[in-house]
This record gives structure tokens, C-alpha cells and sequence, in this order.
């Protein structure tokens, strides 16, 4: 299913550079490149270059980690002096334990080095303590001893002395097409936290947010970006799993509640059009 967002007028393209062109980043890659942009990419597959370049994507091999050499860094460094703005989509997971700020210093320093002029890091509001409470931007804060991994990579890419501008995005649990929610939790039975509220986010708006913010250049900020509406989990994922033939989850009795994810800052800013705030009638766009 094709991805379309609605966004407001943009301003003149740039050069953008998508490192991670996967699920969402291929999406966001091509909406860009529809926007007028020229977009470099990345891919760890080899068998993903063509398919990058036939989209129009400008795309290299990146492969961080242990293996990843002063000649890599060389060639990363090179790719980013030809782009104004990088979005940094490189999942937490992709680390060893531990090991998020280490496996994206090598990036942070290409950054500097390149002189970017702009970079929207992608992050997750996983950030947030698992407390039943409405969660805002300031309940978690990135800095470069935080706690947390994410937070601590997060801090490493909003500069202390102006070097470059910065947007934090904090996304919801993502769905769209080729990964529908009904299967996450389909057939598994007395879960836990059946009144927990859901905090999701489906690609076509993950995409339109992010290039809003590049086309606009709405920097300086981190910000949540998820759905308005916020089924329970024993409302949301029953109905998932059911509309794609599934057998439904059951949850415990009672249950505790959990965070719910705040993003009225991200709808005061960012001039974007949510097309799926009613996520489980964005469940046919799965």
C-alpha cells in the first residue's frame, strides 16, 4: 500500500541523506525524493543497493559495528558533506547491549566533519518510565550522561555548541503495511496490563511528520510523534489480530494501567495532517 502523507507547502529541497533506508526509511527516502529533494541512502544489504537506486536513491552499503573501519568512517564522511540534512534512523536494536552511543560515534563524528547542516534523529518514546501517567517531552531528557542508551545517543546529536540544528522525534510503536499489530500479540493468553493504554503510530504518518519537519525546518526540538487516540490493549489487539484471521489475545482480569504518550507539542509545531489518528481504523492500512 502506498504512502501519502498530507503536508503543507515545502520549502526549497535539499540534499537529504536517510541512513537506514528499511521499513520506515525507504518510505520516507522516496517521499522525499517526490518532494523534489535528492536523497542519499544507506543499506547493511547488498542485495538492497539496486533497489535503493532504482527508487532514485543515491545509496552506499553502511555497516556500523565492531568492523567498522577508519576507511568506512572516510567514505561515511564523504557521503555527508554532499547533504544539508541527515535523518538518522538507525534502531537501538542494532546495538550489542550497552553499546548505542558507541556503535553511532562514529557517525556523530561525520557529522562534524562533514559540516551538516541539520540532523532529525529518530528515536522512541521507549524512553519513558513504564508509569501510569501522561508522558511529555521533559519526562525524559537527553543528555550525554543520561541513563539510558537511547537517551545518551540522543544527547550526542542535539549539539552543545550550535554546530548543527537538531529535531529529536520520539516515535510511537510503528504499523502499516507488512506489519500489521494483529500478529504481535495473536493466540497469547491472561497477558498482563490489559488496561494499558496503546501509543502507536502508523507509517504514512511517521513519513509525513519527518518530511514536514525537513521541508519546513522546524529545529530545536524533541518531540513526540504518535496517534490521538489510545485504545486499551485488551480494546486494540483483540480487534488486530481478529481483522487479519487470527486467534485473539486474552488479558487478566483488572491489570495495571501505563504511560500515555503526549504529543500535543508535535501538533502545536508541525504543520501535518495525521491520516490515521484512529488507529484501529487504520487497521484496513496495515
Amino acid at each position: 500500500m502506498s504512502v501519502t502523507p498530507v503536508v503543507s507547502a515545502v520549502a526549497s529541497p535539499s540534499a537529504v541523506a536517510v541512513l537506514g533506508c528499511g521499513w520506515l526509511g525507504l518510505p520516507l527516502a522516496k517521499h522525499l525524493l517526490a518532494q523534489g529533494h535528492r536523497v542519499l541512502g544507506t543499506t547493511t544489504s547488498p542485495e538492497q543497493l539496486p533497489l535503493l537506486a532504482a527508487q532514485g536513491i543515491e545509496a552506499q552499503l553502511l555497516q556500523l559495528g565492531s568492523d567498522f573501519t577508519a576507511t568506512d568512517e572516510a567514505r561515511l564522511t564523504s557521503l555527508l558533506s554532499q547533504v544539508t540534512t541527515l535523518v538518522l534512523n538507525v534502531p537501538p536494536r542494532a546495538a550489542v547491549a550497552g553499546g548505542y552511543p558507541q556503535l553511532l560515534r562514529p557517525v556523530h563524528r561525520a557529522v562534524a566533519a562533514a559540516r551538516v547542516q541539520a540532523v532529525l534523529f529518530v528515536s522512541t518514546t521507549g524512553v519513558y518510565p513504564d508509569e501510569p501517567r501522561l508522558m511529555h517531552e521533559t519526562d525524559a531528557v537527553s543528555t550525554r550522561d543520561a541513563a539510558s542508551d537511547v537517551l545518551r545517543t540522543e544527547g550526542h546529536f542535539v549539539p552543545r555548541y550550535g554546530q548543527w540544528k537538531s529535531t529529536v522525534v520520539r516515535l510511537g510503536g510503528l504499523m502499516g503495511p507488512n506489519r500489521a499489530p494483529g500478529r504481535f500479540l495473536a493466540g497469547r493468553q491472561n497477558l498482563p496490563q490489559g488496561d494499558a493504554p496503546t501509543n502507536l503510530l502508523h507509517l504514512t504518518d511517521a513519513v509525513g511528520v519527518l518530511s514536514t519537519i525537513i521541508s519546513q525546518d522546524i529545529w530545536g526540538h524533541t518531540l513526540n510523534v504518535c496517534a490521538q487516540s489510545h485504545p486499551l490493549r485488551r480494546e486494540f489487539y483483540p480487534a488486530a489480530a481478529t481483522y487479519i484471521g487470527l486467534e485473539p489475545p486474552t488479558f487478566q482480569a483488572g491489570g495495571s494501567s501505563s504511560k500515555l504518550i503526549d504529543s500535543s507539542r508535535l501538533r502545536s509545531l508541525v504543520p501535518y495532517t495525521f491520516q490515521h489518528d484512529d488507529v484501529l481504523a487504520a487497521l484496513p492500512y496495515c
